[in-house]
């Protein structure tokens, strides 16, 4: 008898086995969502490490009326505001402030979304038309002007009063998008089967339903923190937020009020308007990029493979052989497909040769 060769294992490659499996997994992930990834990254970056490493105090004015309005140089790199600010300074703090907001909106609501949308698919009856009835009047009020009264009437118009007010109208939507995906998946035979077990209504719910609805969840979190970025902007750039800190809509607001455009400061209100929109930029191509990986359709759409020289996607025709035609590679070239147009006029031209 032979005897069988050992195998041998190089303990290396076994240690870089998980690293190697992590590079795979990021490979995997679709292009949008690498781009919405590596861009929110950098602005996550500059909010975390900003305020440290900002040249100046972004409420110092200086005294010397030659810095007022001054324009990007070596000192300024962004020039300075009216009052002598350091806009990159400004920049730098109002990134950080911004993402917070957006951030802490986006949890709150996406974890309300989630609630109410699991639950009231889940339980049914009475309790899914109340919690549907909810859901539906906060759809339907326009939220742009009832913020603005909200805000406008509240007391105390600081980051938590507009944290609290966005919040509370930003849920809806992805409720009604999870609820909708709950309906569909209550009825699997993994959930009877975790029913049949006697397992209790909320495990099911958090083993059961929750996990299968990760990319959605993902992106209505995405969407709401769009939503939540947007809209603060836009409420700081209104007046309606605290004008003591700085944010992007701050920053805006300061500008416009100082008539910056007529005075060709252009250097004043141009990087926060360019940082909020690359903001949501990389937003959207995030949230792309998760609904092409959570969905195979969207998934093997975006794929092409090269036949004959040329560009093949999914969703294309089936490609079939031109007789007679001069081949631009060894495998010959693809011309025609099984579409209906094509078959017809390959048919003519067929008709045509034996006529």
């Amino acid at each position: 008898m032979t005897a069988a060769p050992q195998i041998v294992v190089d303990p290396a490659a076994l240690a870089d086995e998980p690293q190697v499996r992590k590079l795979g997994q990021w490979s995997r992930l679709p292009v949008k969502a690498k781009a919405g990834a590596i861009l929110l990254g950098l602005f996550v970056l500059a909010g975390v490490i900003g305020p440290m490493v900002a040249p100046y105090s972004p409420d110092y004015q200086s005294t010397n009326p030659a810095l007022a309005l001054h324009a990007p140089d070596g000192q300024f790199l962004l020039g300075t505001t009216q009052s002598g600010q350091d806009v990159l300074s400004q920049l730098l703090t109002g990134i950080r402030m911004t993402l917070e907001l957006a951030l802490l909106v986006g949890v709150i609501a996406t974890v309300l979304s989630v609630v109410v949308g699991v639950t009231s698919a889940f339980l049914g009856g009475l309790r899914d038309e109340a919690m549907s009835l909810i859901s539906n009047v906060f759809l339907v009020i326009p939220q742009l002007p009832l913020l603005i009264l909200l805000l406008g009437y509240l007391p105390q118009k600081g980051q938590t009063a507009t944290i609290l007010v966005l919040s509370l109208l930003g849920w809806a939507w992805g409720a009604r998008v999870i609820r909708a995906q709950t309906l569909a998946i209550r009825s699997r035979d993994f959930v009877a089967a975790a029913r049949e077990t006697g397992e209790s209504t909320w495990r099911i719910i958090a083993v059961e339903i929750v996990p299968n609805q990760v990319s959605l969840i993902a992106a209505s979190f995405v969407n709401t923190v769009l939503y939540a970025i947007g809209t603060s902007v836009a409420l700081a750039f209104l007046g309606l937020a605290d004008l003591s800190s700085w944010s992007l809509g701050t920053m805006l607001y300061w500008s416009q009020s100082a008539q910056a455009l007529q005075l060709g400061a252009w250097w004043w209100f141009v990087p926060p308007g360019l940082a909020v929109a690359l903001m949501g930029t990389g937003l959207v191509l995030l949230n792309t990029g998760i609904d092409e990986f959570g969905n195979p359709r969207l998934r093997d759409a975006a794929r092409a493979v090269r036949i004959g020289g040329r560009r093949q996607y999914p969703a294309d025709p089936t490609p079939v052989w031109q007789p007679g035609a001069q081949p631009r590679s060894g495998l010959g070239r693809l011309v025609h497909s099984f579409s209906r147009a094509s078959l017809a006029d390959h048919g003519t031209a067929a008709g045509g040769r034996t006529s």
